[in-house]
């Protein structure tokens, strides 16, 4: 265990830059595989394909998976065809996700399905998976391929459960965190884990790289979900209130909703039941997650979680990988600010 045990600090601004220098190489080698992978002999495949993996995203996945490997010493190469899958799992479901949700905005960008169509987004989506599991069977890893498949069952379960949740303002706080857990920080997880299995690292080590994702992916979504309450559209790269239109039930609602009058209450039924949508809407819903301080404490429990992830990387040794890792805690932790 190191003796060094870093802490969450939001006083200046954290950077992913350190973790993209550290990657940069392998990265490149990941781009190489994914655009070898989009190359289809149907136009569309690639095209649509090309437009949300070039659209300005961060490879936030991929990058955990090299930068994993970096912190445990691996030095093969078997981790930039499993971050290119890894990365393939999470395009299919940005694909899948924005015609469930009918997103307009992605990224900053028109969404593939305003674009091109609904049929079409689903049947990219389908063929970004298979090449995923492709690049799992080539590994060769029974245990890699396990790992990755359920991340991808798991993500899939998450994102069934927020439908059926969606537009139920009773929806109790220990339920929005198992949607979270399963549609954002079970491939975080995986992500980071399957460096040690490639590692041939001992299973403290996958668990604590695990642990390490897990605990990053839920801090990355309790500030995404802020985030729709104290942002712009150029900020995020959504429109303002997508999560407010769609009823979602975010902590931010949740905690405004438990902690509001009546008349508070009775307004966010209505509103996440459909009724209440208007700009003017939003403006005091955004009122009332700030007077209850709903988006503050929401910050605060991706702090926690933050600071879990940073905990579980300290059995590692010091270093440039270490340091970059806690750095990119700091960053989606202060994204918000």
């Amino acid at each position: 265990m190191s003796a060094s045990v870093h802490r969450l600090h939001t006083d200046r601004q954290p950077s992913l830059e350190p973790m993209l220098s550290l990657v940069a190489p392998d990265m490149n080698a990941v781009n190489d595989v994914i655009l070898g992978r989009m190359r289809s002999d149907i136009p569309l495949i690639p095209e649509l394909a090309g437009h949300l993996i070039a659209g300005g995203g961060k490879r936030m996945r991929p990058m955990l998976t090299l930068a994993s490997a970096r912190l445990i010493g691996y030095t093969g190469t078997r981790h930039h065809r499993l971050a290119a899958a890894v990365e393939f799992i999470h395009t299919a479901t940005l694909l899948h996700d924005d015609v469930v949700d009918g997103s307009d905005l992605r990224r900053g960008r028109r969404t593939a399905n305003i674009i091109w169509g609904n049929p079409a987004s689903v049947l990219v989506g389908d063929f970004l998976f298979s090449r995923s599991f492709e690049l799992m069977v080539e590994d060769g890893s029974l245990k890699v391929l396990k790992i990755l498949s359920n991340a991808s069952a798991v993500i899939a379960e998450g994102e069934v459960n927020q439908l059926t949740a969606a537009r139920q303002v009773e929806l109790p706080e220990d339920r929005y965190l198992d949607i979270i857990g399963a549609k954002t920080a079970a491939l975080f997880a995986a992500a980071c884990r399957i460096a040690a299995v490639v590692a041939e690292r001992p299973d403290a080590d996958e668990a604590a790289l695990d642990a390490y994702g897990r605990n990053l992916g839920i801090a990355f979504q309790l500030v995404d979900d802020a985030i729709d309450y104290v942002s712009d559209a150029g900020t995020m790269g959504k429109d303002a209130g997508d999560d407010f239109r769609e009823g979602k039930m975010t902590l931010p609602v949740i905690l405004a909703h438990a902690r509001g009058s009546a008349d508070d209450r009775k307004f966010w039924k209505d509103a996440v039941e459909g009724r209440r949508v208007s700009d003017a809407d939003f403006a005091h819903a955004i009122t009332l997650v700030r007077q209850t301080r709903a988006v503050d404490d929401t910050l605060a429990r991706a702090r926690h979680y933050g600071q879990r992830a940073i905990d579980a990387i300290a059995r590692f040794g010091a270093g440039q990988a270490r340091d970059a890792m806690v750095e990119a805690v700091e960053f989606a932790v202060s994204r918000a600010y």
